[in-house]
């Protein structure tokens, strides 16, 4: 055994209490590339050196890869410029321990065609150095198989992971400081992106994208997102924790988010989007947003604790249809928008929808002008809204009942301590109806107001 041979094992050894704070799957990586695999240190790289390590570390990633070993990263700071990922790369370091300080250049690392990367146990440090429009500090383009996981991605000047058409899975990583979104995808090829961390971006989340409408079928699930601000401004393009866009079959689930400037999860063109058991507070404009031309949408069984809308499902006009709304809590929801959206926009309302959606099983406390919204104008069509608890609203729910408003059933609900109403017919946003609860429903054929329990 040679003395570099020796050198990998005693490092390896060295890393076991940072191996310890790993996933399990990430320790035995950890352990199998000390065994197995390369040490970057074999390359001539210095950990703790001051001088760019970029061509050492060139190399070992390509030898590595070309022997389809591991590469191990043992601890300390590796200062360096851009450098290349090959098919099959493994970059394998010590959690919180082995940190590459990015230098300058479009992108710390990147690949193109090249599947089966596994990235573990390292900190990317992007020290706030600005990168190129659409640029990651981590940048992946057409790959099968792309695994990040343990890893911390710090103060990048961009992006912090950037996928065009990727399969694979982003798990268990940390992301801070991030000057535009934590993690984008474009035109996913299977991506599951689970059990992150992500605190303060300046733009959105996490971003999962299509060039054009079509099946995407990423997981966004059980991640913790917070402190993300609309920095470039906007009327919902920026600020959002999670935002799905022309992608179809999306699974947004489980996930804690707090405080963003504008919504926790944006569907925008997204059909059969599910966004189920997140729990959300703290976001300042809709926080569960069904948007444009979709169809098929499934909001159930989150908390919204903080919003101006607790959800929206709406743009009839463009093609937006098909929900089912069931078993939400929506409570303490603001008078206003954030500054930069229409200032006609509605506020303080629980759910707003508008066409061929079920309002079933949720509660709504504390709505500053309506408990639920049902259609804008003439864009109203077969909703039904039953068994939901509506408590202190000036307005429990509001219908459009203005001519070519379509059908709406309203029954068994539970309304109580609204003022200006139970339900009330509107013209757009205007109540021109007194309490339908109490009788005149009749008069307008496409309305059906059974039995409610009201107390004023």
């Amino acid at each position: 055994m040679d003395v570099n041979r020796r050198h990998l094992i005693g490092a390896s050894a060295a890393g076991v209490a940072g191996a310890l704070a790993m996933s399990p799957d990430a320790a035995r990586a950890a352990q199998a590339a000390g065994s197995l695999g390369r040490d970057v240190t074999q390359y001539g790289a210095r950990p703790g050196s001051p001088d760019d390590q970029t061509r050492n570390l060139q190399r070992a990633i390509d030898e590595a890869a070309r022997a389809q070993v591991p590469l191990a990263f043992p601890p300390g700071v590796y200062r360096t410029g851009p450098l290349s990922l090959s098919p099959g790369s493994q970059l394998i370091g010590v959690r919180g321990a082995s940190r590459l300080v990015f230098n300058g250049g479009a992108s710390l690392l990147e690949s193109q065609g090249a599947g089966g990367i596994v990235l573990m146990g390292l900190t990317f440090d992007g020290g706030k150095i600005p990168l190129p429009n659409r640029r990651g500090l981590v940048h992946c383009l057409s790959g099968r198989d792309i695994r990040i996981t343990d890893c911390q991605f710090i103060g990048s000047g961009g992006n912090g992971i950037w996928f065009e058409q990727i399969s694979g899975d982003v798990s268990n990583n940390f992301f801070t400081d991030i000057a535009t979104t934590a993690l984008v995808s474009f035109d996913a090829l299977g991506l599951m992106v689970a059990r992150n961390t992500i605190k303060g971006t300046n733009d959105n989340g996490i971003e999962i994208l299509r060039t054009a409408i079509g099946d995407d079928g990423s997981i966004v699930a059980d991640n913790r997102i917070e402190d993300i601000k609309a920095g470039p401004g906007g009327s919902g393009q920026y600020g959002n924790a999670i935002n799905a866009f022309r992608a179809g079959n999306v699974i947004v689930r489980g996930n804690r988010i707090k405080n963003c400037d504008f919504s926790a999860v944006r569907g925008n063109s997204a059909s059969n989007i599910h966004i189920t058991d997140n729990s959300v507070s703290n976001v300042r404009e809709v926080a569960l947003y069904s948007e444009f031309a979709f169809e098929a949408a499934v909001i159930a069984n989150n908390t919204v604790d903080g919003a101006a809308i607790g959800v929206s499902v709406c743009n009839f006009n463009e093609g937006g249809r098909i929900a089912v709304v069931q078993g939400n809590i929506f409570r303490n929801l603001l008078p206003k928008r954030p500054v930069g959206t229409d200032p006609n926009d509605g506020a303080g309302i629980g759910i707003y929808v508008e066409a061929d959606t079920s309002v079933t099983g949720n509660v709504v406390e504390n709505a500053p002008t309506f408990g639920i919204v049902a259609g804008w104008g003439k864009y109203l069509r077969d909703v039904a809204i039953s068994g939901n608890v509506i408590r202190n609203a000036p307005v429990g729910i509001g219908v459009s009942v203005v001519p070519g408003a379509g059908t709406a059933l309203i029954n068994n609900n539970v309304i109580s301590e609204t003022p200006r109403g139970a339900i009330v017919g509107l013209d757009h946003a205007r109540p021109i109806t007194t309490d339908l609860s109490a009788g005149g429903a009749q008069q307008y054929a496409q309305l059906t107001v059974g039995a409610n329990a009201v107390r004023r």
